[in-house]
């Protein structure tokens, strides 16, 4: 439950453990100025508001780079300024500072319309924006989950020319290695976009030209996804083979099971690995189900599916993944939260802006009670 602590430019937070570079203190306070951690230290400084949080956790704010939806509004169905909003408001509740819309395949004029609205939500300085991830829409039919392969495609030379052109913010872009054009992955990741393999059937060879090309990652590793075998790695082999790469992982005990996740994490390495939500929206608002591009999405517990019992994102957030991370696949507490915050700060450039308590950062914290329930949250420092 959030609980209401006074507004202050100079804060001294204090009475909770706090997860630092150097593990978890329970002898420091956390100083935020400005906007800015300015420092930790064991008494409040002169001029500061001090806030006794009376126990709990203090943890760097999530960083989530998979974010469908949220507080009803899925962002296919809104890819709005007001749309984002929303999706914004609902994860911070759960403990999520920054994020990516993220907007699955779709029509190329959807995409137009999200990218604009992702960049007048940077614009006008919303808060959590990071910038846009774009599932699709060029990715595999073969391995199409719930995305609609009627919506998929290869390309054109316009439109990758649109996504490699400035912006506000981070692009995140998934995308079949075998289903683009030569040379695309290389294009587009010299622009500065961050290129993602997914929701593909390449090959374990074709997967290494791609790393090779600049392909920083693999979206929700194991699932739609030409898998690990004998005699044919797969892009999964690629994955875990690969040093320089990252994989996000989704921990909500029906996309992966927790066996196959603790080998991934032991072949690749936490430091290479994030935990992402896939969130299609939160579990009120998802009542029985929701609408996804004209389909009904059923609701089974905490899992969502469509008719045909395809998996249709989660219902998960990440402090929820952070638990799981702790008790189904034995993280340390503070690796589980790296995981969350600074691994997918580090994967879009921001490791030295967020991702982490530490000075000189900007002030996204988050206050949970023992067992990781959200109490409060902090964006660049305000309540």
């Amino acid at each position: 439950m959030l609980t209401w602590l006074p507004m202050a430019d100079d804060l001294y937070l204090h009475g909770a453990v706090v997860s630092t570079a150097q593990g978890l203190r329970s002898d420091l306070g956390v100083h935020i100025r400005g906007g800015t951690i300015a420092a930790l230290g064991t008494d409040a400084p002169r001029g500061a508001t001090a806030v006794d949080l009376g126990g709990g956790l203090l943890l760097p704010g999530f960083v989530d780079l998979q974010v469908n939806g949220g507080g009803g509004v899925l962002f296919n169905s809104e890819p709005t300024f007001e749309g984002i909003e929303r999706i914004v408001a609902a994860h911070r509740r759960q403990g999520t500072t920054a994020l990516l819309p993220t907007l699955i395949t779709d029509h190329w004029a959807v995409v137009e319309r999200a990218l604009d609205a992702v960049d007048e939500a940077i614009a006008a300085g919303m808060a959590g924006v990071l910038g846009l991830h774009l599932e699709g829409p060029f990715l595999n039919p073969k391995r199409k989950g719930v995305h609609d392969a009627t919506r998929m495609t290869a390309p054109s030379d316009a439109q990758i020319a649109r996504l490699a052109a400035p912006r506000r913010g981070a692009l995140m872009v998934t995308l079949a290695p075998e289903c683009v054009p030569p040379g695309t992955v290389r294009r587009l990741s010299d622009a500065g976009v961050i290129v993602c393999a997914g929701h593909s059937d390449a090959t374990y060879e074709q997967v290494r030209s791609a790393l090779d090309e600049g392909l920083a990652g693999f979206t929700h590793l194991f699932n739609a996804m030409s898998p690990l075998a004998s005699r044919e790695p797969g892009m999964v082999g690629a994955a875990l083979d690969d040093r320089r790469s990252w994989c996000a992982l989704i921990v909500d005990g029906h996309h992966v099971h927790p066996a196959t996740l603790r080998v991934a994490i032991a072949a690749k390495g936490s430091d290479r690995c994030l935990l992402v939500s896939d969130a299609m929206s939160d579990a009120e608002s998802a009542g029985s189900g929701l609408e996804l591009q004209g389909r009904r999405i059923l609701r089974d517990g905490t899992r969502l599916a469509d008719e045909a019992g395809t998996l249709a994102g989660s219902l998960l957030d990440l402090a929820s993944a952070v638990r799981h991370g702790v008790q189904w696949l034995g993280l340390a507490l503070p690796e589980a939260v790296r995981m969350a915050s600074l691994n997918p700060a580090r994967m879009l450039g921001l490791g030295d802006r967020l991702g982490a308590i530490a000075p000189g950062l900007r002030a996204d914290i988050v206050h949970t009670d023992d067992k990781l329930r959200v109490r409060r949250t902090w964006v660049g420092g305000k309540g």
